[in-house]
């Protein structure tokens, strides 16, 4: 033997033959094929594995129909029964949804089926080694990229996350039940996706895509990756058109622009949900499509989210992406790259997106089981190294694009929960650091009656008045001052019982600010009604109106404005400026309306 390899040595050295090593292949049909037939097959596979010594193996497979499917290393053929309805599907699954009647798609399905050519289809496959918690490594696909997705024999889907020397990992988008070790998984050569178009609006969809209210199919205009490059700085336009979410506190304050991402942070039960909702409420008829990402929340709160749109008519221009607690970590991960690429469908066609991420600490949770049943290095708090990486490019898709990319506009609303107000997490400070301001919500002032809790201390916009209306700019122009200063007197003076006339007016001023600050839930102001409010406030007019009774005379004061010079709040909303005549006309309003108002509640 040793001569022998020893002369074969020899021979290739100088050329006269060619070591060519043998190949295994597998050939999978319901019935054996005869000699001929086997010595195309042979003939076929060392055409493609370039080795004349083909060792085929013969297995018989009846749920294949008909015909054969050849395997040859990581490379499979298939010219099966099964793989013919599965191309046949395929190609009819890509029929358009516009296809104009019964008779459009009767001459679609003629025209696919006339012109529909069986190839043999070619597809890499490996074998599962090893699988649990949602996760499996698979050998033998060594050409897969990261974000693939991979088909497994009972049609679960996952999507490649780890590549390695001699396997990759990949997260499973279903239940794992199905799946062992041993079984095949084939590429797809497709990155993992999610389909887009405008019958999604109305519907509630899992991260997939697949709807889960009971409508029935969603037809798809087009299909988008998950994950996406963000725009870079020359496609992008400053932050200059308001966003307006229809709470006094916030749109006074800290506004918000299209194109922003203002952070909601603050502890379990503070109404950030609530913010959010609200702010999905006021867009109706300002052409903003809304997308509500919810991650990890319970199927009867995400329920009774939707309801509530229902009731108020928003659903109409919203999407619920709902990845619920009881989904597997992997769909929870995927959920907000998915609402990103829908928003992201709708902003490159010139259109408005608001999208709200409920929240990110679940997401950053869900990442972190995944990270470590992948065998990644855990850091700070159990998370891995690049779960900044993990929101950054989530939150930089977030965007105003220019005329000459389109001009549309994501606006993002991550939510971040806090435990016992700890700014300084290690989630918090990233996304804190990722954003361009934060809203923080304040567990002291929630259950004290303030709400919503806003902390005018800590909350910050990094737009600021870039993105207020002239109208509002000018109206809150003085009102974070007046509170810091009414808070700082009240600290000084809680324990004086003799104050002099100004500091009892300024401190009654202060307690009438935070008053009209409250707001219910589900009840957005107008920005004229906004301003309206904010210039009988800074204008003392409110005063003189006992605290218990100053959201009634708000209310009240609103409607007759409406009723009685809706010429005021006209000019406001067209123009969006405050001019000194038109604010001296709000006042004298405000005056005469709260001479009645004493009047009638005296009597």
């Amino acid at each position: 033997m040793e001569q022998s390899v020893e002369k074969n040595a020899e021979m290739c050295q100088k050329g006269s033959v060619k070591s060519r090593p043998s190949v295994q292949a597998v050939l999978r049909c319901v019935t054996a094929p005869d000699e001929k037939q086997l010595e195309k097959i042979r003939s076929f596979a060392a055409s493609k594995c370039g080795s004349d010594e083909i060792h085929l193996e013969c297995i018989q497979d009846p749920s294949l129909g008909g015909g054969f499917v050849l395997t040859i290393g990581d490379k499979e053929y298939d010219w099966s029964t099964s793989g013919r309805i599965s191309q046949m599907k395929e190609q009819l699954g890509n029929i358009s949804g516009n296809t104009q009647g019964l008779k459009g798609i009767i001459s679609i399905l003629k025209s696919k089926i006339e012109d529909f050519d069986l190839k043999a289809k070619e597809s890499e496959v490996g074998t599962v080694n090893w699988v649990g918690d949602g996760i499996a490594n698979i050998e033998g696909i060594d050409h897969a990229m990261y974000g693939e997705i991979v088909v497994f024999d009972n049609g679960v889907k996952g999507m490649v996350q780890d590549i390695r020397r001699d396997e990759v990992a990949c997260i499973l988008f279903g239940r794992d039940t199905g799946i062992r070790a041993g079984a095949r998984a084939a590429r797809t050569y497709r990155r993992a996706g999610i389909p887009v178009g405008e019958s999604f609006l109305g519907r509630v969809v899992d991260p997939l895509g697949a709807p889960i209210d009971g409508l029935g199919d969603v037809p798809a205009a087009d299909y988008r990756p998950m994950e996406a490059e963000a725009p870079g700085i020359v496609e992008r336009k400053s932050v200059s058109v308001p966003l307006e979410t229809g709470i006094l506190a916030i749109d006074s304050m800290f506004p918000i622009g299209r194109g922003q991402r203002e952070l909601i942070i603050g502890d379990r039960q503070t109404g950030k949900t609530s913010i959010a909702l609200d702010t999905i409420l006021n867009q109706k008829g300002k052409n903003v499509i809304c997308i509500y990402a919810a991650i990890g929340q319970k199927s009867s709160t995400i329920a009774k989210l939707v309801n509530t749109l229902k009731k108020y008519d928003a659903m109409e221009y919203t999407i619920v992406v709902a990845a619920t607690a009881s989904d597997p970590a992997p769909l929870q991960y995927a959920a907000p790259y998915s609402a990103t690429a829908m928003a992201e469908y709708f902003m490159h066609q010139g259109k408005d997106v608001l999208i709200v991420y409920d929240d990110l600490s679940k997401h950053a949770v869900a990442y972190r089981a995944l990270s470590l049943l992948l065998e990644r290095s855990p850091g700070r708090e159990a998370y891995p190294g690049d779960v900044f990486y993990l929101h950054s490019r989530l939150l930089e898709r977030s965007s105003r694009l220019n005329e000459a990319a389109g001009g549309g506009s994501i606006t993002a609303l991550p939510i971040i929960e806090t435990q016992a107000g700890d700014l300084s997490a290690y989630i918090p400070t990233n996304v804190i650091s990722i954003t361009d301001g934060q809203i923080f919500l304040e567990s002291d002032l929630f259950f004290s009656g303030m709400r919503p809790a806003v902390n005018v201390g800590l909350s910050v916009s990094r737009v600021g008045g870039e993105a207020q209306t002239k109208a509002m700019k000018k109206a809150a122009g003085s009102i974070r001052i007046d509170l810091a200063q009414y808070r700082e007197m009240e600290v000084f003076t809680q324990f004086s019982s003799d104050l002099d006339p100004a500091t009892k007016e300024l401190l009654q001023y202060g307690k009438g600010l935070m008053e009209l600050l409250k707001q219910p839930l589900c009840h957005p102001l107008s920005m004229a009604e906004q301003v309206v409010t904010l210039c009988a406030a800074t204008g003392k007019v409110m005063l003189e109106v006992p605290l218990p009774k100053m959201k009634s005379f708000q209310n009240d004061m609103l409607v007759w404005f409406r009723e009685n010079h809706s010429d005021i709040m006209e000019e406001l909303t067209v123009s969006g400026t405050l001019s000194d005549e038109l604010k001296g006309r709000i006042l004298d309003a405000a005056k005469e309306f709260k001479a009645s108002w004493l009047n009638a509640s005296e009597n």
